[in-house]
């Protein structure tokens, strides 16, 4: 069928928020359909979300509190320009905000800091409290915890007649005569667990005061070169310019001897790849392409706060001489976004109306944060959770599928619109607390105007179901543990677009 009069701008332009909420930190959805517009060809566009992610807290937790929306709103611009140099090279410049996260905890749950908290889960602290103190009360010498009561009495120990005292009574004491050992044993015990219990209170207050939030934010600017040998077929690559930039705070008893860590990821840039081909029949309106973008690696120096590290030395000595080297070491922290390849189609099916669908992988497996001194204080007490060799503050065990179909029409000169539906696996589940949706499903509409045949507005909405999923931590990632669970929740979506043809 011929369909020379549709508008192909319908597909491209209508529904601008067609990322927007996706697995992982998965945002834009990184497509190149403006690329492969006709002849010259501009856009410059806005999306928005408003997210509810509402949960309770589950698990592990020893609380089942209510935790409140965490999901902040956010927006994100993008543009494109494509320019036909020759009938058989064209170039292009596109850039998004590929990844990000934007999230917020408030009110009373193990995400907010509290007087309560304490530096390790309550029964782990418990243990430790104990064997610490029979260590220290077994390693008095009964001289010692004999010297010890006298001196609380007021006896001058440095005096013959204190010296006499001290060999009397612990003859007594070695004797029991009168309960004379269980006596002191039961005042220097209670000695032993005041010091312990004073150490474990300094300990606890340095805890960090306030919520758990993340910002992560990612630019890319993306300088493609496409070849067409004829009219039908494109073949096209090029580099890829990335930024990323964040702040992560951990806050809460879910995080025990992280809650207060602070990272800031000053903002870095890094370099990668694309390539893809598309091949085409305009006079049906025919048109598939996939495009393959690779990974691209950040080195950084993360800014690492962990005020909590001298706790460490509650593991014993071995944890004191790893909070100290911690405390004095630095390093890099590699970032890699993940590889990704989109497949995009659309066909007439009847006089200006078109077909369209778009389906997504994203390699999220592979993907995980580890700040190097988050790192290495893993390492220290990965031995508590099962975790030997150390954890990643952020990690995803599944790859990314998404897919999206509709129908777009042109309803007169001026007027086309689209409907849509859309899908999203999501990263895996239990998935980290700092991003708790597990894929979604949505519906969306777009309208779009031509005042003139060379220039359009569009506008779209989409409404989402997001996935439910259990929420854990760092330390708990690759195993059943979570510490909340988050479901029934929802997002909308809008976006604004604005193109001219030329």
């Amino acid at each position: 069928m011929k369909l020379k009069t549709l508008t192909t701008a319908i597909l491209v332009a209508t529904l601008p928020a067609t990322g927007v909420f996706a697995a992982a930190l998965d945002r834009s959805g990184q497509s190149v359909s403006s690329f492969l517009q006709p002849n010259n060809y501009f856009e410059a566009g806005i999306s928005v979300l408003d997210p509810t992610v509402e949960g309770r807290e589950a698990g592990t937790s020893e609380t089942r509190r209510h935790i409140s929306d965490m999901g902040d709103d956010y927006y994100f611009p993008s543009a494109a320009i494509k320019l036909q140099l020759t009938d058989h090279i064209s170039f292009g410049l596109l850039y998004d905000k590929p990844f990000g996260a934007d999230a917020a905890y408030e009110g009373n749950n193990v995400f907010v800091s509290d007087a309560t908290n304490t530096i390790l889960p309550t029964g782990t602290l418990a243990v430790i409290r104990q064997t610490t103190i029979d260590k220290n009360f077994n390693d008095l010498t009964a001289q010692q915890r004999v010297g010890a009561v006298l001196k609380a009495q007021g006896v001058d120990l440095t005096s013959a007649a204190g010296q006499a005292q001290l060999t009397q009574t612990l003859a007594a004491y070695n004797g029991n005569i009168g309960g004379t050992k269980d006596k002191i044993d039961t005042v220097v015990k209670q000695g032993v667990e005041s010091q312990v219990d004073a150490g474990l209170k300094q300990v606890n207050s340095t805890l960090g005061k306030g919520n758990t939030k993340v910002a992560v934010d990612t630019q890319n600017i993306s300088m493609i070169f496409g070849y067409q040998p004829t009219k039908n077929f494109n073949f096209y690559g090029g580099g890829v310019y990335q930024t990323v930039k964040g702040n992560v705070s951990l806050r809460g008893q879910a995080y025990s001897l992280y809650n207060g860590y602070d990272a800031s990821i000053k903002e870095t840039g890094g370099v990668g790849w694309l390539a893809g081909a598309a091949y085409q029949i305009p006079e049906i309106a025919l048109k598939a392409a996939v495009t393959y973008r690779s990974k691209i690696n950040h080195d950084v120096e993360i800014n690492e706060s962990i005020p909590t590290l001298p706790a460490l030395a509650l593991l014993g000595p071995a944890g004191a001489a790893a909070a100290a080297n911690i405390a004095a070491s630095s390093g890099e922290t590699r970032i890699t976004t993940p590889q990704s390849v989109n497949l995009d189609l659309q066909s007439g099916i009847m006089a200006d109306t078109v077909a369209f669908a778009n389906i997504r992988w994203v390699n999220w497996k592979d993907f995980s944060i580890q700040p190097y001194k988050f790192g290495k204080v893993s390492e220290a007490v990965g031995g508590l959770v099962g975790r030997p060799n150390g954890f990643d503050l952020v990690k995803y065990s599944d790859d990314q599928w998404s897919a999206t179909a509709g129908v777009g029409r042109k309803l007169n000169e001026q007027w086309a619109g689209n409907v849509s539906v859309g899908w999203d696996s999501g990263a895996g589940n239990p998935v980290t607390t700092l991003g708790p949706t597990e894929g979604f499903w949505n519906v969306g509409l777009g309208v779009q105007y031509s005042p003139t045949p060379s220039t359009f507005i569009a506008g779209g909405v989409k409404y989402f179901w997001l996935g439910d999923a259990k929420a854990q931590t760092g330390a708990q990632a690759d195993g059943s543990d979570y510490v909340a669970e988050f479901t029934g929740n929802t997002a909308i979506a809008y976006g604004l677009k604005m193109g001219y043809k030329f």
